[in-house]
């Protein structure tokens, strides 16, 4: 299983009203709850979400540097959205659809990924603290030079991910499926595996193991 550890679930109000998404000077949005819809963010300069629920919302364009603060995503399609540089703070996506998303060089903590698909999204420097994958499809995802603090990721498919250069020190992946990863042995230390995942980094250092 993955570490135990408290992640600080989004702080919301019980009834949040169901507003119609318009387009904002100063691009904040708070208490309130989008509702099947699409955001763009040419209709957003920079983007603020406080205390805020998506519901079957689509996202589309360049959001980068958006401050996403207490909300909660729920079967949202954030397909190829750009959050480079984006704060990420008590936040929850539930069974929604990030392909490709790029969350490079951004902050997140608090942050859980809950039966998404998250194949190729992209998280070079990024930092990630008190963050977890649960049931997420992660094929082809790019954790580049990130700093992880007490990062947990169950049941997931990882198929080779890349995690060059980030230290996985601390990370249980023995309940993950791949045969491949992008990894060096060094970053490998103190990380947690299977019997099956070990005899395949064994095999991937070229050693052949006689039985």
């Amino acid at each position: 299983m993955g570490q135990e550890m408290k992640i600080n679930r989004p702080k919301l109000p019980a009834d949040l009203p169901i507003t119609a998404f318009q387009p904002s000077e100063d691009g904040y949005y708070d208490n309130c709850m989008f509702k099947d819809c699409l955001i763009s963010s040419e209709d957003i300069d920079r983007a603020r979400f406080d205390q805020v629920v998506f519901d079957h919302v689509t996202l589309e364009g360049d959001f980068s540097h958006i401050e996403l603060t207490d909300c909660l995503f729920i079967q949202c399609d954030l397909s190829n959205v750009d959050f480079t540089k984006s704060s990420i703070h008590r936040v929850e996506f539930k069974q929604s659809k990030l392909i490709g998303i790029g969350l490079a060089e951004s902050s997140l903590g608090n942050v859980v990924f809950e039966s998404c698909q998250l194949n190729f999204s992209a998280y070079g420097y990024a930092k990630l603290k008190q963050v977890r994958f649960l049931d997420c499809t992660m094929k082809n995802s790019d954790f580049y030079e990130c700093k992880f603090e007490k990062v947990d990721i169950q049941y997931s498919d990882m198929e080779d991910a890349n995690f060059t250069n980030t230290k996985l020190k601390g990370v249980d992946l023995s309940t993950c499926k791949f045969e491949r990863l992008q990894v060096s042995l060094e970053s490998m230390q103190g990380c947690k595996v299977s019997t099956e995942q070990a005899l395949g980094f064994v095999r991937l250092l070229g050693l052949e193991i006689k039985e």
